[in-house]
């Protein structure tokens, strides 16, 4: 699934292209992906001027003159296609400039769009519960120790919850408390102030390495330009079950189900 530096990569992709563009074509090849397309989406579209591109955790924004934002979700295997050389049964949404085309594929269907106002956006139901960016000023140890305060729950679990940060996946939790040095299986409120703020900085360093890495290569997803992104190579902890820790510890990574989800870690750094 498509994390956090893998829809910022889409992103700062697409916006190369469509940024300052006016759209000229937009339709879609069926009526839903994961839910019904917004009713109106292509007379919205046709004739607006792309203003600007952003992200909202793992949610893309097309932002137009028209004051109105086009939001994206890629779901478990959706990308964009700019320029495809052959038209795909899994292009769902077509847009077209003068000089470009974008299709959002999506195989497996479960990504879906929105139309709102943009100055509505932060009211979007999905956005209203939303805690701060992991790559914003707004996340710091003494947000986290305070959201955390009393906690029972395994920070693993709680860092995946949008509430407290908005955007957090799988891979890259997994990663940071890594290289944090803290227990996924540590109660979020026993986390110290020193090991929170070590956490901060990870999540950070780790986000804008994969961003810089073009994002993480797992299963169906691509940069928009159809290239691999390569951070799974660096992974220190995520699939490396086994394998023995980076740190040189005598550890040995392991794997254990939270939450419904595989978590990896070293039991002998990760206190």
């Amino acid at each position: 699934m498509p994390e956090l530096p893998e829809v910022e990569t889409t992103v700062r992709g697409l916006a190369l292209h469509l940024e300052n563009r006016t759209i000229t074509a937009a339709r879609t090849a069926r009526p839903d992906m994961r839910r019904p397309f917004p009713e109106g989406l292509g007379q919205a579209l046709v004739g607006a001027r792309v203003t600007s591109l952003g992200r909202r955790a793992k949610f893309g924004l097309i932002h137009t003159d028209r004051d109105q934002t086009l939001i994206f979700h890629l779901g478990m295997s959706g990308r964009w296609r700019i320029d495809p050389d052959q038209p795909d049964r899994h292009d769902h949404l077509l847009i077209e400039t003068e000089s470009n085309r974008f299709a959002l594929n999506d195989p497996r269907r479960f990504g879906w769009v929105d139309l709102v106002d943009t100055a509505a956006l932060d009211a979007w139901p999905s956005f209203v519960t939303m805690g701060p960016e992991p790559l914003g000023p707004d996340l710091t140890a003494a947000h986290l120790r305070a959201a955390l305060a009393g906690r029972r729950q395994a920070i693993k679990l709680l860092l995946l919850d949008q509430r407290i940060v908005a955007g957090l996946g799988n891979i890259y939790v997994c990663e940071a408390l890594w290289r944090a040095r803290i227990s996924p299986k540590r109660a979020g409120g026993r986390v110290s102030l020193a090991a929170l703020e070590r956490l901060v900085t990870a999540i950070r360093e780790v986000l804008e390495q994969s961003i810089r890495d073009g994002g993480s290569t797992l299963r169906d997803y691509a940069r928009p330009d159809g290239e691999l992104g390569y951070f799974s190579t660096r992974f220190d902890v995520y699939g490396r079950t086994g394998e023995s820790c980076r740190r040189e510890d005598g550890g040995h990574i392991a794997r254990i189900e939270q939450g419904g989800r595989s978590t990896w870690y070293c039991p002998v750094c990760q206190r």
